[in-house]
């Protein structure tokens, strides 16, 4: 039997549905983060995961609150042609919540996807934009793309991963979406006693494998034996420590545990976007923020020559690290550790002719962007992993007279709501001329 929360008031006598409640809904449209969006019989907003557009679903209220409620389809009463049966089986109502668009067509995703990043640059920066988001390279079938997986690990040593907004475990075998070289290191056969989660990354062709672990315990006395490097708690074990990526004609060596893009394909189709949209000229000045291992640093520098300089900011000392090892041969690059804030780009990073940032999901923030708009280099480009962010910030941008020369879109995160973006951008000044 359904439970709810009664209502008596102004004559009204009827069930509002509370958590574990059953109702069935048709779902309109996507949310930015992925749910179809529904109405509930008390007129309430309800985000209903695992359904689509156009559905009818039996679903069970899981999260209430005074504004909307959080729901799983658990019966598709009207399904829609772009529903397809997960590849997974682990992927599903109240099972793994790492990846919530498995029943969906890879097409019907990119679609999806691309209504969700107009809808956000329309509502949030008041811009009418098409949108087309492309497949990359690398992600067969929409699997086997996730170069670097984080296992959670249960009491016993198993691992696995959370469901959604759970503690509880959903313990795996095999991830579909784990990269080869990932599977290789055959972490999901052993148990890790004392262990809290397990991080295992390779390299893009998957020569290169090691697996971080982060122990429940101050030291874990034993460790099962890898196909792959081992790092304990930060401590160095057996080699290789990190992993070694070719981009644009370069090796990049990224330490254990630190950022790179997890899609096989990211890093070059991204690259090659930001390139094609700076357009960056022998002897110009660039700044590149949030500049992780230093993969625009170190393109850039190679584009600019040594009568340009590129200054790469990152607020995180072990990638500030990997990205002063990855342009160690490019004396124009120089590698600065600091977090990005607007007194640093107002004082700091001089009058660069080009600047690219890549920042967390959260975005550059009002204050650094407005900070941006004043420098106002001769091209700017946004590498941003998340609509919503990357909006409020373009509208800063726009509201100083920008114009976006471009929006690209990428699907670097198949069967997920996630999309990666690049926005080339045109100051006022490049603009009138």
């Amino acid at each position: 039997m359904s439970r709810g929360v009664h209502l008596h008031r102004a004559g009204l006598n009827r069930t509002l549905p509370g958590p574990e409640s059953l109702l069935e809904l048709d779902i309109g449209s996507i949310a930015a983060g992925g749910a179809g969006v529904a109405r509930g019989p008390d007129g309430r907003v309800v985000f209903v995961r695992h359904a689509l557009p156009g559905e009818r679903v039996r679903a069970v209220v899981r999260q209430e609150t005074t504004r909307f409620l959080r729901a799983d389809a658990v019966e598709i009463l009207t399904p829609s042609p772009d529903r397809v049966d997960p590849p997974c089986p682990h992927a599903g109502p109240g099972r793994c919540g790492g990846c919530d668009w498995q029943h969906i067509a890879l097409p019907a995703q990119r679609a999806l996807k691309a209504d969700i990043v107009a809808d956000q640059v329309h509502r949030l920066a008041g811009l009418e934009v098409a949108v087309e988001v492309r497949e990359v390279d690398g992600a067969p079938d929409g699997l086997g793309w996730r170069t670097r997986v984080q296992f959670a690990v249960d009491p016993a040593g198993r691992v696995g991963f959370h469901h959604h907004r759970s503690g509880q475990l959903e313990l795996i075998e095999a991830c579909p979406l784990a990269a080869p070289g990932v599977e290789a290191a055959g972490v999901e056969a052993l148990e890790w006693p004392g262990v809290a989660r397990v991080e295992v990354a390779c390299s893009t062709d998957g020569d290169d494998r090691v697996v971080a672990v982060t122990s429940t315990r101050r030291h874990v006395k034993s460790l099962p034996d890898v196909n792959a490097g081992i790092i304990a708690d930060g401590r160095p074990g057996r080699g290789p420590h990190g992993v070694r990526h070719r981009v644009g004609g370069r090796t990049f060596e990224v330490a254990a545990g630190r950022f790179w893009q997890i899609h096989p394909g990211a890093a070059e189709v991204l690259a090659g976007s930001v390139l094609a949209g700076l357009a960056p000229r022998p002897g110009d000045a660039v700044v590149d923020l949030y500049a992780g291992a230093g993969l625009f640093a170190a393109l850039l520098g190679d584009a600019v020559g040594r009568e340009g300089s590129v200054l790469a900011v990152e607020g995180d000392q072990r990638a500030a690290a990997d990205a002063a090892r990855n342009t160690s041969d490019q004396p124009q690059v120089k590698v600065r550790t600091a977090a990005v804030t607007a007194e640093l780009v107002r004082s700091r990073v001089g009058r660069p002719d080009l600047v690219v940032l890549d920042p967390p999901r959260a975005g550059a923030g009002l204050a650094v962007t407005a900070a941006l708009a004043a420098l106002a280099p001769r091209r700017l480009a946004y590498v941003a992993c998340d609509p919503a962010a990357f909006a409020r910030d373009l509208k800063v941008l726009l509201d100083a007279g920008w114009t976006l020369a471009s929006l690209e879109a990428f699907d670097l995160f198949p069967m997920t709501a996630h999309v990666e973006l690049v926005a080339i951008l045109l100051p006022p000044i490049a603009v009138m001329a």
